[in-house]
């Protein structure tokens, strides 16, 4: 998928869904209005977005949770992974050694 959602969503930055032409993802935007109770207008404002395109990402996130959750727990994932690197005393993670 290259872009959808009338070309206000896209996935061509490091494979998760954004907001077309932005560097914010849809995981942001709900995180930021669902999870943090931003309104909307404010998220817009913010990152220089058009109000519809915080909803289309909103949208784009309850009509594809199984993708959001697969997203979700990739970056998780890798997160862990960079933590356990980092707290070993030569830098290598266990899977490197």
């Amino acid at each position: 998928m290259a872009t959808s959602e009338a070309h206000r969503i896209a996935d061509d930055l490091m494979g998760e869904p954004h907001v077309q032409g932005r560097r914010i993802s849809v995981r942001q935007v709900y995180a930021l209005v669902e999870e943090r109770g931003v309104d909307p207008e404010t998220v817009a404002d913010r990152y220089d977005l058009d109000v519809a395109d915080v909803y289309h990402a909103l949208a784009y996130y309850h009509d594809h949770l199984r993708e959001m959750n697969a997203v979700e727990r990739d970056r998780s994932e890798a997160m862990d992974e960079f933590r356990e690197s980092i707290d070993r005393p030569d830098g290598v993670a266990p899977d490197e050694a």
